[in-house]
């Protein structure tokens, strides 16, 4: 069996996207793949037709978002070099593809002056889009002659300076949001017009087209200085042009709204019982008397929250059929597929181990993308009892390589049970020493599972014991074991703690005095907690970190409502009468202790746990005579180990297992 070897991801495919046509049989989906000599991934869209080999039916990589207009044709957004001089003189442009999956090219349907996604197809050419909307100048479109040149100079000239006055003002991964919003737009391809659907300082959420394609269910909030992060719920009257509000703004915290029959289903929280991380229930809507109804008490997570660095994209995670709601949720250590009835009954439907990324339904079956077996992202079909897999995209890759297989071991600590994996080297000798890799899971709701993960794969391949778990704090086992409110670096340690001393004791070649830690942003805060708390470990790479409650709180993009909920600051608190409690959760504060030699690894571009965060811990181990070492990548975002520049990817687990291995 051959090593993983380090740069291996590049020929790994990443599967997303996927949706079933309309009154059809056909499924499409998009696929990614890693392109070294450009430092970037290219990303083509693929079919599935059923008895039929999967068909590649793009083939420049320049693919962007894409819709089914009608069984046959999908409508999607490519770069394929038109638009060059809109984009010169500091115009939005979106150009659009037509492509018909019987057969022939994809030629180009139209072009609007926003930078634009597909929502719906509404037919007779008309198309619903989402718009990057900037208050200042995207209305330059809509001018003429010397105003409209006037308002792209002004443009240009802004392009040095950031001016704010909203928060949050930036958003990790979307840059500086300020004055900017998400706005929807109906386009008419054959006249060309462009009609604005959502107020001028909405920010749109989701959106859902009617069954019968007249109405447009979406949700979001207006706002001018400061978002509330509690979005409303909004009905739009194609025909009649009218907008309803069927849920207003600032009660619940909203993730979709669905049609379900005459009512409106939404999955959303008031977080009144375990804060911004509480799991949504499951909630329905009557738009004739507005009345808001539980249907179903739902303590696990909807949605999918088992990590890996092995997927690029999305898709959707529940989907309506019928009179069914088909949602993924974490249950445990796996992603798994359950159904709702309008009843309030909740079934399971798909329950192995993995995950599943994304589903559609097609013809009475399951389909979905997902992390099977250890494999990576394929697309499988689950008809309630059997499982197929459709496509083969990613078996070659690993094919022959020696892949690392996760032995569960559960452990307790404080008469709580918890799941813990050991990954074992390859060519594990009983009779040989071995070091090891603890590496703790970012969020802290998230999950490990029984998946597939580069790194620790790559780990495992280079002679090491690489060992995980689920601490409290975690998703997957309800609201009550997720809350960790007010005792980030408490439980949550003691958890870690317990289960490095049983995989001591469970694997006697693992070397107690060559154990390393690693993690990142909720995993990197607890490796700069650990190294301020504990000298076991050998060396220490904190990735995309906390370092301080109080900063952390004024500069992440969603630091001013997570960082006082999290440390569990009540009603009337705020930062400038608690700091003593912020300060006591603050890694920072113990690093007067710390003596174990430290990598951080932090780019300029993190909004989430901003580069200030990495400074302070580098700077303090500096201060304190620590070995350090700070890597800061350009260009790059809190996403930078899943979906960063491929040689930034490269450099960064580069970084780390050379860190470890200078302290071997």
């Amino acid at each position: 069996m051959e090593r993983i070897e380090l740069d291996g991801f590049l020929q790994y495919r990443f599967l997303s996207g996927l949706k079933a046509a309309p009154a059809g049989k056909d499924l499409a989906f998009l696929c990614a793949q890693a392109c070294r000599e450009e430092n970037a991934y290219r990303r083509d869209l693929w079919l599935l037709k059923e008895g039929e080999t999967p068909l590649r039916l793009t083939g420049d990589g320049k693919v962007g978002a894409y819709l089914w207009e009608d069984a046959h044709t999908l409508l999607f957004t490519a770069d394929r070099g038109d638009g060059k001089k809109e984009r010169e003189a500091g115009e939005d442009y979106t150009a659009f593809y037509r492509l018909d999956t019987r057969g022939g090219e994809a030629v180009k349907a139209f072009s609007v002056p926003l930078s634009a996604t597909p929502v719906a197809a509404l037919g007779q050419g008309r198309t619903l889009l989402r718009a990057d909307w900037d208050l200042r100048f995207s209305k330059a479109y809509r001018l003429q002659g010397r105003a409209r040149e006037e308002l792209l100079q002004a443009r240009k000239e802004e392009q040095d300076y950031q001016v704010l006055d909203e928060l949050p003002f930036y958003a990790n991964g979307g840059g500086y949001r300020n004055k900017k919003r998400s706005a929807l737009f109906l386009f008419e391809e054959g006249t060309g017009q462009l009609t604005r659907l959502t107020p001028e300082t909405f920010d749109t959420a989701s959106t859902r087209l009617s069954p019968d394609g007249t109405k447009l269910l979406y949700t979001g909030e207006s706002f001018t200085g400061a978002r509330k992060h509690r979005e409303g719920i909004f009905l739009y009257d194609l025909a009649g042009k009218r907008t309803t509000t069927l849920l207003p703004a600032r009660i619940y915290q909203v993730y979709d709204a669905l049609w379900w029959g005459e009512k409106v289903l939404f999955l959303g929280t008031d977080c009144k019982r375990y804060g911004l991380n509480e799991n949504a229930q499951f909630y329905t809507l009557d738009p004739a008397t507005k009345e808001v109804s539980l249907l179903a008490p739902y303590e696990d997570a909807v949605g999918s929250s088992v990590g890996s660095d092995c997927r690029l994209g999305g898709g959707d995670e529940w989907t309506v059929s019928g009179d069914k709601l088909y949602f993924t949720a974490t249950i445990r250590n796996a992603s798994q597929v359950f159904c709702l009835e309008k009843t309030g009954d909740i079934r399971p439907v798909y329950t192995r181990e993995g995950s599943v990324d994304c589903i559609a339904l097609q013809g009475g079956a399951l389909y979905f993308v997902g992390m099977q077996d250890m494999g990576l992202q394929e697309v499988y079909r689950w008809d309630g009892k059997e499982r197929r897999q459709l496509t083969c995209l990613n078996q070659d890759v690993l094919r022959e390589k020696y892949v690392a297989r996760p032995e569960k071991l559960t452990f307790y600590n404080d008469g709580v049970d918890l799941d813990g994996w050991v990954l074992y080297p390859k060519d594990f000798d009983p009779q040989r020493s071995y070091p090891g890799i603890l590496d703790i899971h970012g969020g802290p709701k998230t999950v490990y599972g029984e998946v597939f993960y580069h790194e620790m794969q790559f780990w495992a391949s280079q002679g090491y014991v690489v060992f995980f778990c689920n601490p409290r704090g975690g998703d997957g086992r309800g609201n009550q074991f997720a809350d960790l409110k007010g005792k980030y670096g408490t439980i949550d340690y003691s958890d870690l703690m317990a289960f490095t001393d049983a995989v001591l004791e469970k694997v006697p070649q693992l070397d107690k005095d060559r154990l390393y830690v690693t993690g990142g942003s909720y995993g990197g805060f607890m490796t700069n907690w650990i190294i301020g708390h504990t000298h076991r470990f050998r060396a220490a790479a904190t990735q995309r970190s906390i370092a301080n409650w109080v900063s952390f709180s004024l500069i992440s993009d969603i630091g001013e409502t997570f960082g006082p909920d999290q440390m569990g600051l009540g009603k009337g608190d705020d930062l400038w009468n608690s700091t003593e409690r912020l300060w006591e959760h603050s890694p920072l504060k113990y690093l007067d202790q710390a003596v174990t030699p430290t990598l951080i690894i932090h780019s300029d571009e993190d909004y989430r746990c901003p580069l200030a965060e990495g400074y302070q811990i580098y700077s303090a181990l500096r201060q304190r005579g620590v070995e350090s070492r700070m890597v800061i990548f350009h260009g790059e975002n809190h996403e930078l180990s899943r979906s960063g520049k491929p040689l930034h990817r490269i450099r960064r687990l580069r970084e780390i297992t050379s860190w470890f291995q200078k302290h071997g």
